[in-house]
């Protein structure tokens, strides 16, 4: 190669060096600029009367993130209250049940101002958790309800029975594998599984009834899976008062005697990956729990 060859080909490294160079250093500084944004966000939010704002949506199916977000704002006196901002058909019986827990200790025993917002949804495990504020909001158009309790799977012995193929199980105890999808249930496996239904629907109800301060009574004859608009809510007494989520601001404002525009203060949010800086969101295409739960049998207060 000639000394000229050289040269440019030396003169290509270094430009090419350079360009991965600065790629690199716009990736990371990206990345750190993410990172840091919450504390950002902290920091411009620490002074003045603030109201808390803790989003519950879609499916419900582990309580931890909400739970844990409660409690920080439950335990920072600066929030003087929390606003729930809810647009979610519900989901797992347990997962809602210790939301629920967790908002009637902050309303009951920390005496701590929290309100429910519905957007689009609130049904089911979210109303449940819901029934537990101070006051529930939502729009004219919002869906509200479906106190109930559902648990489904799929059975797949007739396809088994069609590829020649038969599930094995060994058991001790007559209803170790009630709900075996590869086969029907017996008639005192039906039974068995109805009465662990009407219990969690009895749960569901005198949860709703302790939260709303009325009767058992006065919820069953709506507690039948039905849903109902925020206007029909609304005279059913299952919500307090038609309003959007800034009408909602105003209000809960009022009632804790702020002054003036509030300061809306949310959890930070998760920390970005690098592969989500690069990719973009890949959510839609992982298997999550909420996309695997069709497969899996389990009690659920959900709308579907």
């Amino acid at each position: 190669m000639s000394e000229q060859g050289r040269s440019r080909t030396l003169l290509w490294i270094v430009i090419g060096g350079g360009a991965f160079f600065l790629f690199v250093l716009a990736v990371f500084t990206l990345v750190y600029l993410t990172m840091h944004a919450g504390d950002q966000s902290a920091s411009i939010h620490s002074f003045g009367d603030k109201i808390g704002v803790i989003d519950l949506e879609g499916v419900i199916i582990e309580p931890k993130t909400v739970v844990e977000q409660l409690k920080k704002f439950g335990d920072d006196d600066s929030i003087k209250a929390i606003i729930l901002h809810v647009n979610s058909p519900g989901g797992g019986v347990a997962a809602s049940e210790e939301i629920y827990r967790a908002v009637k200790r902050l309303r009951d025993e920390k005496k701590k101002y929290i309100v429910t917002s519905i957007e689009t949804v609130g049904a089911s495990g979210a109303y449940y958790v819901a029934s537990a504020t101070n006051k529930i909001y939502a729009d004219n158009g919002s869906i509200v309800g479906s106190i109930g309790v559902i648990a489904e799977w799929v059975n797949y012995g007739d396809l088994l029975r069609w590829a020649k193929l038969k599930q094995e199980v060994l058991k001790v105890g007559e209803f170790k594998d009630t709900g075996n999808p590869s086969r029907e249930m017996t008639p005192a496996e039906r039974a068995y599984m109805q009465s662990l239904i009407d219990n969690m629907y009895g749960q569901f109800v005198q949860a709703v009834a302790d939260g709303r301060h009325t009767k058992v009574e006065d919820v069953k004859p709506i507690a039948d899976g039905r849903v109902w608009t925020g206007e029909q809510a609304l005279s059913m007494h299952l919500i307090d008062q038609i309003a959007d989520f800034q009408a909602a601001v105003n209000d809960t404002a009022k009632a804790v005697n702020i002054k003036g525009e509030p300061t809306l203060v949310r959890p930070d949010k998760d920390r970005k990956t690098l592969a989500d800086l690069l990719f973009g969101d890949l959510s839609e295409w992982l298997p999550t729990r909420e996309k695997m739960m069709d497969h899996h049998m389990g009690f659920y207060y959900l709308w579907q």
